[in-house]
């Protein structure tokens, strides 16, 4: 099944702990909130006061930050990378031709283009333009963000593009014919709402989104799922399945297909963020899938539906992919077979399906070994697919048409490549594009460690530093991680930090600690709701390795982390001032005791625990930063920034911390951007000068004036 992926630019670090759905504005009752927070008027996300408040925020931390003479020069040399046209523009195979997404300084909204597969494998493809974001949002009066398109299998003509206004997780769908190069006269059009759509066929889509009064979940979410038919009123429209109001993440259906014709309709309802129960559409009717709530369908190929699993499933252990035939899935109760089962340092980052072949993404102590599965003579085959040791390696694009697929490869000093696959094995990969370097990384080493965290649970790290750093705690450095959601963080080329950072004999430190899933579903659920103490745990732990082994001191090391990141940044600020210089936290997550009413918060008590259970609430007032705040302490100076169009974890948290580092004379920096939504993504210039101002903020504090 073939999709066209949006490619975000997360420059500012790792920002996304959730699908793209949530409320469009905080609820400022004082439910679950404590009655002396003074700062509850700040939760007014869009009021005229808060944002006067955050407009004299912005004006201080600017003043001292952009008046830096550093502070150009790392925004020209970010601009610079993420507007340089030798970027490898990255595929998706579509209608037979080469689809990409692309953004420079001549278009910083972004073309959607095509060209052929032939000549994209050229220096450089002659791209014909599909919709110039640029022209389209100065005609319509609207700063319009790209959010990734879908299209009709198999001919692929017919596609739902997604356009956000500004950033946010709110869509548009409008409906694209591929082959004309133009939107469709009277075709489908969706308006702004939280939602997802998908084909069924060329006059129908599945869509969940506000119907009305009584449609959303209390985090944003939509749960009831409807037939649009083409030319009716979404009134109109006829309703397939309705989950429940209390539901965290709603209700969604998806398509999946295969090179053989088959198709399989499912419909997702989820009670929780990672559970949920399944149905598949038979002749016109849903039939519930019998198999655990941690199991879900992720793709179809030779008449297999697969499965992934963070929950055992009967001999199928955790972590797993699956399969069984899908006329078997479709009686509802069937037996699977295992795919790939991992082992205890192992984790499945991700599959995709090609026209007869299934290509995963396998990590073995956090180092990339993709494996191609398939499915012959009724049982599955494996090999490993050689492409390079210790790297990062992602599917990038796969289609039902061929066995034709394109994998990217990166390491921290090596630059992205771009490879064509032939999942069959008849041919051996073939290097396609390659990234020019972006710094000098001649000088550079990569490093692996093991911090032994408060439990003896041993947490791996990878270290980037000079050749020649001396071991004596001198080395500025800055360290990030993710810690949640089941997210795993790997080796990535990031030319931004190279050269801002590494090139300035600066070390960079990514911690894979528990709360992701660099090991499976296990290394994840050992740190949800009240485990949650060993995730910061690890964190420190592995910045008390780092100090131990010489590789840079407290008054050298600075941290940043966004949203779940974020809140671990916040926890790491109040349980451990006297381990870092400096702090940068990213759209974060603050007020523990009131992320249910902000913005999404509802939908990720999966993860972190709900003030409504006691037990869940005492774990969490012990550890929210917001409420850990204490006079008197020697804190570092943060920096928190975040974005008014953040529609899933919301400006509020930021602005709350903020506010009460104030009150209590505390030193801190406070930087709220206009646009770009969660991920700060709304322009290029937007991405260079967030990172500019991160940059500033840690040579200030680390490198010295």
């Amino acid at each position: 099944m073939a999709a066209v992926a949006a490619l975000m630019l997360t420059g500012a670090g790792m920002v996304a702990p959730a699908p793209a759905s949530a409320q469009t504005a905080a609820m400022t009752d004082t439910k679950a909130a404590p009655q002396d927070d003074p700062y509850l008027w700040l939760e007014d996300k869009d009021g005229a006061k808060p944002l006067a408040w955050v407009e004299a925020e912005n004006k201080r931390t600017l003043a001292r930050l952009q008046s830096d003479p550093r502070y150009q020069t790392f925004y020209q040399e970010a601009y610079a990378i993420a507007a340089a046209k030798d970027r490898i523009p990255m595929p998706a195979q579509v209608m037979g031709r080469i689809v990409n997404f692309w953004r420079d300084a001549d278009h910083p909204q972004g073309v959607w283009r095509w060209t052929t597969p032939a000549d994209y494998a050229n220096p450089a493809p002659k791209w014909q333009t599909l919709i110039d974001l640029d022209a389209l949002g100065k005609a319509e009066g609207h700063k319009w963000v790209w959010k990734g398109a879908t299209c009709l299998q198999p001919d692929e003509r017919l596609c739902l593009v997604a356009l956000s206004e500004g950033g946010e997780d709110a869509v548009t769908y409008r409906e694209f014919d591929l082959a004309a190069g133009r939107f469709v006269d009277g075709g489908f059009t969706l308006p702004t709402s939280k939602q997802g759509a998908a084909w069924l066929d060329k006059d129908t889509l599945l869509v969940s989104r506000d119907w009305g009064a009584g449609t959303m979940t209390a985090s944003g979410y939509p749960f009831v799922v409807k037939a649009v038919k083409r030319g009716q009123p979404l009134s109109a429209a006829t309703e397939l399945y309705r989950g429940q109001p209390g539901d965290q993440l709603g209700t969604y259906a998806s398509v999946m297909t295969d090179a053989a014709g088959n198709k399989a309709v499912i419909v997702e309802r989820r009670p929780t963020f990672f559970g949920g129960e399944s149905f598949i559409m038979v002749d016109g009717k849903l039939v519930k899938l019998d198999m655990p709530a941690r199991v879900f369908a992720q793709g179809l190929v030779d008449g297999q539906l697969l499965f992934q699993t963070s929950e055992a499933w009967g001999d199928i252990p955790a972590g797993a992919i699956a399969s069984a035939p899908l006329s078997a899935v479709r009686t509802g109760r069937f037996t699977p077979e295992v795919v790939f089962a991992p082992g205890a340092r192992q984790t499945v980052d991700g599959f995709a399906t090609t026209r007869h072949h299934v290509i995963a993404n396998v990590y073995d102590n956090v180092r990339a070994t993709p494996m191609v599965f398939t499915h012959a003579d009724g049982r599955w085959t494996s090999r490993a697919l050689p492409l390079a040791d210790n790297a990062s390696i992602d599917v990038v694009s796969t289609t039902d048409s061929s066995d034709q697929a394109y994998m990217q490869v990166t390491g921290f000093l090596t630059p992205t490549t771009l490879w064509a696959v032939d999942a069959s094995g008849a041919t051996k990969p073939a290097e396609v594009k390659a990234l020019p370097a972006k710094f000098d990384a001649s000088r550079d080493v990569v490093e692996q460690f093991e911090a032994t965290s408060t439990d003896g649970t041993k947490v791996p790290y990878f270290v980037v530093h000079r050749k020649d750093a001396k071991l004596d705690g001198s080395t500025p450095t800055i360290m990030t991680a993710y810690g949640g959601f089941e997210s795993s963080m790997t080796p990535y080329y990031s030319g931004i930090t190279g050269k801002l950072w590494l090139e300035r004999g600066g070390s960079f430190v990514l911690a894979n600690i528990r709360g992701g899933g660099e090991f499976g579903p296990k290394w994840h659920d050992a740190g949800r709701k009240t485990k949650r103490q060993v995730i910061y745990d690890d964190f420190a732990a592995v910045a008390k390795d780092l100090i131990a082994r010489r590789l840079t001191s407290a008054a050298k090391l600075g941290i940043y982390g966004g949203s779940n990141g974020g809140l671990l940044m916040g926890v790491e600020f109040n349980q451990h001032p006297e381990l870092w210089k400096a702090v940068t936290i990213q759209v974060p997550l603050l007020d523990m005791l009131r992320y249910e009413q902000i913005a999404a918060g509802a939908s990720w008590v999966d993860e972190y625990g709900s003030v409504t259970v006691p037990e869940e609430r005492a774990f969490l007032a012990k550890i929210s930063p917001y409420q850990n705040i204490r006079r008197g302490v020697a804190y570092p100076e943060p920096y928190i920034w975040t974005t008014t169009k953040d529609d899933r974890v919301g400006p509020q948290h930021a602005r709350k911390f903020a506010a009460r580092l104030k009150e209590y004379g505390l030193p801190y920096l406070f930087f709220e951007d206009t646009a770009g939504g969660h991920s700060g993504d709304a322009d290029i210039e937007q991405g260079a000068r967030l990172q500019a101002l991160q940059m500033t903020y840690f040579a200030q504090k680390l490198l010295g004036q």
